[in-house]
């Protein structure tokens, strides 16, 4: 027997669940197919050693459409937001970091006059106006923007920062800088991970009738006869859906719809490169140094920040539970082994001796933070969430045309949901 549902999304991260909830509240049948064993994507949390490890750091835009959205479906984001500050690294130099009034006034990392200009832009960025960016790179933008090299490598540490991208002369001033303005607004670091997002949605959807299967590979992706779409599982089981939302990376859907399905996207999708980048994830029973709690480098495009200084992430909240990252180029060979040892030296830097005090840690050399380098463009090919082929809708990290990462994923979710309510009400 052929399955048949009103609505099939393929993936169960965060999309896929936002999707289903706002689906859910129509007399609709729906199921989600997830290849994992387990749901949530890249916004699962591993509980290792009873501390509760994000797959590398994850921060929460305050003032995003990410938090309304969630909100609005009724999910409960508990957490704080990091205090700015801690320190700069440039050229084994350590400076402090010029993003509070303090850390402004005593760093000798800018003279007055690069004082003056930092200060100048960090009032000015709310205001501007990023529709005017389009056409422009990010390094572009940033040459434009600021005058001295100082206050230029500030303004790159920070699109790293916001948007995991490092590749200024290759993306999108318009979209990272609109990143850039709502990070300004404050993150937020969530109590117990991102998989307490994970749980709420799917619970919210399981309440609401919506079916999960994990373990659920989808093999091809093909219209049918009567506004159906046929999608073939990896063990030959065929399910028939309505609409199909699709959250997987652009290069699996192009895969799944094969030769034969030939959309005017494809080539787009085909063309995107993936944002990758390298994570020590870590747990110690306490912090060698207590008080540096945040660092990046100018001159390396590494990270580094103790998470559980503001949010609870493990049992007993005793532990320090900290990331260490670096920001893979589109173009870079990665070496896993050099770029582990990189990583252990910067936390080396920060927190010397922190091997003593190992709970548990855990090396990802290579992991996908966005299925889409956001390049200038884009948003003329990701006008909408529905593809040529009626009925089959996407939504993901990188399905948004104005953002990307949670922002992305959550807003291309409902809105592909948004899209299928109004056509079902036609």
């Amino acid at each position: 027997m052929t399955q048949k549902w009103d609505i099939v999304i393929v993936g169960g991260g965060l999309a896929g669940y936002v999707a289903a909830n706002f689906l859910a509240k129509n007399d609709l049948s729906i199921l989600i197919l997830e290849k994992g064993k387990n749901v949530g994507g890249r916004a699962r949390t591993n509980k290792i050693n009873h501390q509760y490890l994000n797959l590398g750091p994850h921060a929460f835009y305050k003032k995003g459409k990410a938090k309304s959205i969630l909100e609005e479906l009724g999910i409960k984001l508990n957490g704080k937001s990091p205090k700015l500050g801690g320190v700069l690294v440039e050229n084994n130099m350590e400076y402090a970091a010029p993003f509070t009034p303090l850390g402004l006034f005593s760093t000798s990392l800018l003279n007055w006059k690069e004082r003056i200009e930092w200060i100048t832009f960090i009032l000015k960025v709310n205001s501007i106006d990023t529709e005017k960016l389009a056409g422009q790179t990010f390094e572009q933008w940033v040459k434009q923007a600021a005058l001295s090299k100082k206050v230029q490598s500030l303004l790159y540490v920070l699109g790293r920062l916001t948007s995991y991208c490092h590749a200024p002369e290759k993306v999108s001033a318009k979209l990272i800088v609109s990143h850039l303005k709502t990070v300004m607004g404050g993150v937020l670091y969530l109590d117990g991970g991102w998989q307490t997002i994970i749980d709420q949605l799917h619970n919210k959807a399981v309440m609401g009738g919506v079916q999960v299967q994990t373990h659920t590979a989808v093999k091809q992706i093909a219209p049918v006869e009567h506004d159906h779409i046929k999608l073939v599982l990896s063990n030959g089981e065929e399910i028939h859906g309505k609409y199909v939302i699709c959250t997987t990376g652009p290069h699996e859907l192009n895969k799944m719809l094969g030769e034969k399905v030939n959309l005017p996207q494809s080539s787009f999708f085909a063309q995107t490169t993936t944002v990758k980048g390298a994570t020590l994830d870590v747990a110690l029973s306490q912090l060698p140094n207590p008080k540096r709690l945040f660092a990046m480098s100018i001159s390396d495009p590494l990270y580094f920040s103790v998470h559980s200084n503001y949010a609870r992430l493990s049992e007993d909240g005793k532990s320090a539970v900290l990331h260490v990252f670096k920001y893979h180029h589109p173009d870079d060979h990665i070496d896993s082994k050099k770029v582990q040892n990189e990583l252990e030296q910067f936390l080396e830097k920060m927190q010397p001796g922190w091997q003593k005090y190992m709970i548990t840690s855990r090396y990802i050399p290579q992991i996908i933070v966005n299925q889409r380098l956001p390049q200038i463009g884009d948003e003329h090919k990701l006008l909408r969430s529905k593809t040529d082929i009626p009925g089959l809708y996407i939504a993901g990290d990188w399905a948004s045309p104005h953002s990307i990462l949670a922002e992305g994923a959550v807003s291309s979710g409902r809105l592909a949901a948004e899209e299928i309510t109004q056509k079902e009400k036609r």
